[in-house]
């Protein structure tokens, strides 16, 4: 075993976890010092998630050694790990809606202890750490702002030495994020150190002491961020140059393809967010962004748009001249729609089928006939088909282990990618797109949100709903904002800040122009 690394927290040396012959990570050598904030960066794919979930005991790495303050660990169990002093709060939230906050961290201790006292000490710790909560709120009622506060709180409760997080800033509003930074801080000045998991570069430049860079399983590049820009960062991700995003233009913009008038839609759960009276209007040639933290209605309005969930009026939702509301998602293809949604896995396709084979599900049945032949009794055109998914793999730079593999072998990006090249394949009139990059990495974002632009100077039509103001500002001509199920207006993107955007993403419902109100506030 090599040297321990002076005063190092954590240590890994040569870490390895194999897959069968696939070696997720490659002996990844890592340090984290007491009091530091460290990065850990890279694409999909690179090893990150593998990495931490070996250093909090969800995984058995196959060969190295985990070291902690200088001590050689074996982590069998998230228990074990916690027992450490090692803390995660995960990317995607487990939180009970009909449970309370209080009773939500009760599940997650290890020892038995009163409610009330959970109930005390998370109150006490939330206010300490600038995270209010009310213990007694049930989680459904709670912004996912707030249900990030629950992961943090009840990290902290068990009062670790590290904290791991995944992605924390991407459901936030910008307010919510600097509370968070300044959280981080805080910790940082107790002694504490977090290792932050972020596609964000530029807040990896704004908060983070130095930062290590995964690449195919292996580790890469170690530097300090602050001395590096995006750009820099993300050559080192990825290997090569990320080439920025060409900002579209109204040279094209012509007649109106997606009209949505008065559109109300009660809640179809007891968790749903109703929509509340939304319009809005997309000429050919415009990309509406739709900017919201997550649970404002995103999901419900994307529902009703790709008619998965029809509305009883049919003249709510008018696609190219035709009102379609009371229609499905067939019908809405067949006038010249797309539509991808957030969930890759089980909702955009399904992860055991091959690529060709969940591309004919997306087909709709005139779509479909390029694929059948032999006459009367149709069949599929295995080859046809096969050659279709290789155009889309290759214009959207989709990285395999095969020619047709499972949609559920690849990396979340690459799927991400073919899933959005499958609709633009289509060439449609109207793309209707929620969270197109979450969780992807540079490379592949810049790759989608490229290829979202080059569609509207085409001629079509495009909705993109988004959490990442990044993304927004990037291919939007024009931005509304959704809360509480309310769309505001929408303002041609060079009118408004991340500020601004922020205060309506938190609630402010305003007819004036958003600048003003943002002023005003």
């Amino acid at each position: 075993m090599n040297a321990l690394p002076s005063g190092a927290l954590l240590s890994v040396q040569k870490l390895t976890k194999l897959f069968g012959s696939f070696a997720a990570c490659n002996e990844i050598d890592l340090d984290i010092a007491p009091g530091e904030i460290h990065a850990l960066l890279g694409e999909n794919g690179a090893g990150k998630s593998t990495l931490v979930k070996m250093l909090f005991g969800v995984l058995e790495p196959t060969a190295g050694d985990i070291c902690w303050e200088g001590k050689p660990v074996a982590i069998g169990s998230p228990g074990e790990a916690r027992k450490l002093g090692i803390g995660m709060v995960f990317q995607h939230f487990s939180l009970f809606e009909a449970l309370t906050v209080a009773e939500n961290i009760a599940l997650s201790l290890d020892d038995k202890i009163p409610i009330g006292r959970i109930a005390e000490e998370a109150r006490a710790l939330s206010r300490a750490y600038g995270l209010p909560l009310d213990p007694h709120s049930h989680v459904a009622d709670l912004s996912v702002g707030e249900r990030q506060r629950i992961e943090i709180v009840r990290a902290l409760l068990q009062n670790p030495k590290l904290i791991i997080l995944d992605e924390p800033t991407s459901v936030l509003t910008p307010q919510e994020a600097d509370k968070l930074f300044e959280t981080l801080f805080k910790l940082k000045a107790e002694g504490r150190s977090v290792l932050y998991i972020s596609h964000r570069l530029e807040e990896v430049q704004r908060i983070c002491d130095r930062a290590t860079v995964l690449r195919h399983g292996r580790v890469t590049g170690a530097c300090d961020p602050k001395q590096e820009t995006p750009g820099s960062l993300a050559r080192m991700m990825v290997g090569s140059h990320v080439p920025g995003v060409t900002h579209p233009d109204r040279a094209n913009v012509g007649d109106v393809q997606l009209a949505v008038t008065s559109l109300s839609v009660a809640p179809r759960t007891p968790f749903a967010t109703p929509l509340r009276d939304v319009s809005l209007a997309v000429r050919s040639g415009e990309i509406l962004a739709i900017a919201g933290v997550a649970g404002n209605g995103q999901g419900e309005l994307f529902d009703a748009l790709s008619g998965e969930y029809p509305v009883a009026q049919a003249e709510a939702i008018v696609i190219r001249r035709k009102p379609v509301g009371s229609q499905g998602i067939t019908a809405r293809r067949l006038l010249g729609a797309g539509f991808v949604p957030e969930e890759r896995h089980g909702h955009a396709a399904v992860s055991a089928m091959k690529l060709s084979d969940n591309l004919v599900l997306a087909r709709s049945q005139s779509d479909r006939k390029a694929f059948l032949g032999g006459g009367f009794l149709k069949v599929i055109r295995r080859g046809a088909v096969k050659s279709a998914a290789r155009r889309i793999s290759e214009s959207m730079d989709v990285r395999k282990s095969g020619e047709d593999p499972a949609a559920g072998a690849l990396s979340g990006g690459n799927l991400q990618k073919f899933i959005v090249g499958r609709e633009l394949d289509r060439q449609p009139a109207v793309l209707v797109v929620n969270q197109p990059t979450w969780g992807v990495d540079a490379g592949a974002a810049s790759h989608i949100r490229q290829a979202l632009v080059d569609l509207a100077r085409a001629g079509s039509a495009v909705v993109v709903i988004s959490q990442d103001l990044d993304e927004i500002f990037e291919v939007a001509t024009d931005i509304a904002v959704i809360s509480e199920g309310r769309l505001s207006p929408p303002f041609p993107a060079g009118e408004l800040t991340r500020e601004q955007i922020g205060l309506l993403m938190g609630g402010l419902h305003e007819s004036r122009p958003a600048a003003e109100a943002a002023d005003a506030h």
